[in-house]
């Protein structure tokens, strides 16, 4: 599983991209995008996604579900 980024909901202030643990969070010209192909959920990292964590805008991150 992996987590993504509603650009939607996004307001760019970058604050998830440092913090993840495996550089899977990057910068597009309007909002922030995770590579779910690295992505891992930050497990054995956080009890929790940091990304999730850290975001100010509920629900803009969420997991996708497949």
């Amino acid at each position: 599983m992996a987590m993504k980024i509603d650009p939607d909901e996004c307001i760019a202030c970058g604050a998830c991209e440092p913090e993840c643990p495996t550089t899977s969070i990057t910068s597009t010209s309007l909002a922030y995008a995770i590579d779910a192909a690295t992505c891992t959920e930050c497990a054995g990292e956080y009890k929790k996604p940091r990304c999730v964590t850290l975001c100010p805008i509920d629900e803009c991150i969420t997991q996708i579900c497949t």
